[in-house]
């Protein structure tokens, strides 16, 4: 069984400014589980970067993302299973965590949570990368 790719795309047209040549995309099915890429405050659509230096509002826009690629999969937040929290700067936790909070009340999923230095582009101020298993249809 070949895995599912979900918005593939190719590093030399999200970071035009770099000398990448990647080909990745933003979810993979493989099975009954998905493997989401580290989701930020981006726009799928347009790429528009959406609450520059509001990190309340980035991780709306990861949260939002998150949903949207989960429901193109098959899968529902209430399916995640583990989310990975990276934060910029360790006084945004409270602000993240009480929206993450929000979008998965109820779910119970594993958590970690790192502070890193930088993410991909300095106006990134969180990320979040999730897993999700599905549910047998019943």
């Amino acid at each position: 069984m070949r895995h599912r790719r979900i918005r593939p795309f190719n590093t030399r047209d999200t970071y035009p400014e770099q000398n990448l040549d990647n080909d990745l995309c933003q979810a993979v099915v493989a099975g009954d589980t998905v493997y989401l890429r580290g989701q930020i405050g981006q726009d799928l659509d347009t790429a528009a970067n959406i609450g520059v230096g509001d990190v309340a509002a980035q991780t709306e826009q990861a949260m939002a993302n998150i949903a949207t690629l989960l429901t193109e999969t098959g899968a529902t937040l209430d399916d995640i299973v583990k989310v990975t929290i990276y934060l910029v700067d360790p006084r945004y936790r409270e602000s993240v965590y009480r929206v993450v909070g929000r979008w998965l009340k109820g779910v119970h999923p594993v958590s970690t949570g790192l502070v890193v230095s930088a993410l991909a582009r300095p106006e990134w101020l969180v990320e979040i990368d999730a897993i999700a298993v599905r549910q047998a249809a019943s």
